[in-house]
């Protein structure tokens, strides 16, 4: 379970609502709950669903002081596997049964790839919010080694002792958000390389 981090004007309660939103429809039903600074959100298979096999899948929102870090679960796909099966099983003893199945399928289908939904969703809501996975502008600072006062990013030299800055500009990893320290080479949250 890899963390996302969005920086910007975003909140987990809003992330958990909008997600909650797209997500509650015929097949598939959408809540959330809140624990102490985070978000649980949990995403299943309605008892009701017409067509197709059962799945889940969890996530959770924890607030940061300028943005919010979304962890995502594993999806529960063996509902789905065994909804699969029926229909390979029915292919098998006739193959006109196979008709009788289609929306199972296309359900199925649909909900194998509910996870890379569900990231692309909250892609999509922290870009309409304004966040992003960069860093904010407002608290994009440069400690100087020498006599650690803060400096805003870009600065050659420190506005206080005039020490050369160049090496120690923060960034942050393009995968997932995360703040890398200067000496990192990869990510220490995703492994992605830095560049």
């Amino acid at each position: 379970m890899s963390t996302k981090i969005y920086h910007g004007n975003l909140t987990a309660e809003n992330l958990a609502r909008a997600i909650c939103t797209r997500f509650d429809d015929n097949n598939l039903r959408a809540r959330y709950s809140k624990s102490g600074d985070q978000y649980i959100v949990l995403i299943n298979s309605r008892s009701s669903a017409i067509s197709g096999g059962k799945t889940s899948i969890g996530m959770t929102i924890q607030q940061l002081e300028e943005g919010v870090a979304v962890k995502v679960g594993k999806q529960d796909w063996l509902g789905i596997a065994a909804s699969l099966g029926v229909s390979a099983l029915s292919l098998k003893m006739n193959p006109l049964n196979l008709l009788g199945r289609l929306d199972d399928i296309a359900q199925d289908i649909e909900n194998l790839s509910l996870d890379d939904r569900l990231l692309e969703v909250v892609d999509e809501v922290a870009s309409t919010m304004g966040a992003s996975q960069q860093l904010a502008e407002r608290i994009r600072r440069t400690a100087c080694a020498y006599c650690n006062t803060a400096n805003p990013v870009g600065e050659p030299r420190c506005i206080a002792c005039g020490a050369p800055l160049g090496d120690v500009q923060p960034r942050t990893c393009s995968t997932c958000g995360f703040v890398a320290a200067p000496e990192d080479t990869a990510c220490t949250n995703c492994g992605a390389q830095l560049s």
